[in-house]
């Protein structure tokens, strides 16, 4: 029995040796100390030893069993030391070598151009009106005339929460608000996210954002809605381009129209980006519908105002020639990364 104790601390020291990992030590200590090890199967061999001789033997193999042990942990932590050391050289820092400039964030496209938006109204005198995403069908749609049975109220175009309740559809939802509770000359515009139950395509997705702006006062005419939107435009997109009204339907403005700009890649020539009109559509807009007046309680008889409203993605789309929205809700920094301020 001693002498296979002997060849069992002989193999262990040769296979010692040869162990360079890790996981080779591990290996080794199941080999040796597992529960169908050597050793174990050494204990277990004691039933077959004399009883006179149980005792030394024990000791023996106890003894190896404590020696593998220690032999085993020191090995150890010798090979983590110099694994430690080694990924220590790898991630030495020169301190002497110049620093890494670090990336800088950027306003998201979207948000760039709803502050410059808003800048641009504000310096012509409008305020901001903030209303919540979550609101009345009241104010989303009763307030601004339109009727229980106009298709936008259909579940097919809005997103219901609960019964009464809606995600907004437009950022008009603030208006009603504000004219209930102010006196004119009333003239704000509502920046904010919106929601439409649409399938999601090139120039359509189930939120974006509108600017939507609102003046009433006494004696205010179309040409007043011209004359601000032109200006509008011009600074917007930096150029002098040439604007014209078309008629159209909202509900909510009597009369309703579309505000087009001259093409600003062939100036109003005629290309593919135009269709081959020199025209964009850039927003809708007309006078406030009297009813709407009559809702919060103005007179239309002495007050009279207009109304328009645009679609950020849109401005950023024209500006800068993407063709497709959905870029902007997917985060693509490829993408988001052309607009970072330098």
């Amino acid at each position: 029995m001693k002498h296979v104790i002997q060849s069992i601390r002989a193999t262990f020291e040769s296979e010692l040796h040869l162990c360079k990992q890790a996981n080779d030590l591990e290996a080794l200590r199941v080999r040796y100390l597992g529960k169908k090890g050597l050793v174990q199967e050494q204990l277990k061999s004691l039933r077959d030893v004399p009883e006179a001789e149980k005792p030394l033997v024990g000791k023996l193999i106890n003894e190896l069993k404590k020696e593998i042990e220690e032999r085993l942990d020191a090995a150890i932590s010798a090979c983590s030391h110099l694994q430690l050391q080694d990924k220590m050289a790898k991630e030495a820092l020169d301190v002497t070598l110049p620093g890494r400039r670090s990336n800088v964030g950027s306003k998201h496209p979207v948000t760039q151009m709803l502050d410059e938006i808003t800048d641009i109204f504000v310096s012509m005198g409008f305020s901001v009106a903030l209303g919540p995403e979550i609101e009345s069908e009241y104010y989303n749609f009763d307030v601004l005339n339109i009727s229980p049975d106009h298709p936008a109220r259909d579940m097919q175009d809005t997103f219901y929460v609960a019964p009464g309740m809606v995600l907004r559809t437009h950022t008009s939802n603030s208006q009603g608000r504000v004219m209930e509770n102010a006196n004119p000359p009333i003239r704000i515009i509502c920046p904010g996210r919106v929601f439409r139950n649409e399938t999601i395509d090139a120039s359509h997705h189930v939120f974006f954002h509108q600017v939507e702006g609102l003046y009433v006062d006494e004696n205010v005419s179309m040409q007043d809605l011209l004359s601000t939107l032109s200006e509008f435009v011009r600074r917007l997109f930096k150029k002098d381009v040439e604007v014209r009204l078309r008629s159209s339907y909202f509900p909510f403005v009597e009369p309703g129209v579309e505000l087009d700009m001259s093409c600003l890649l062939c100036e109003g020539k005629g290309c593919a980006t135009c269709k081959h009109t020199g025209w964009i559509e850039v927003l809708g807009a007309g006078m406030v519908h009297p009813q709407v007046l009559r809702n919060v309680g103005l007179d239309p008889e002495k007050y009279t105002g207009y109304a328009w409203g645009l679609g950020v993605e849109r401005m950023v789309a024209l500006r800068s020639g993407i063709r497709d929205i959905r870029l902007f809700a997917e985060n693509d920094m490829r993408f988001l990364s052309q607009f970072y301020a330098v």
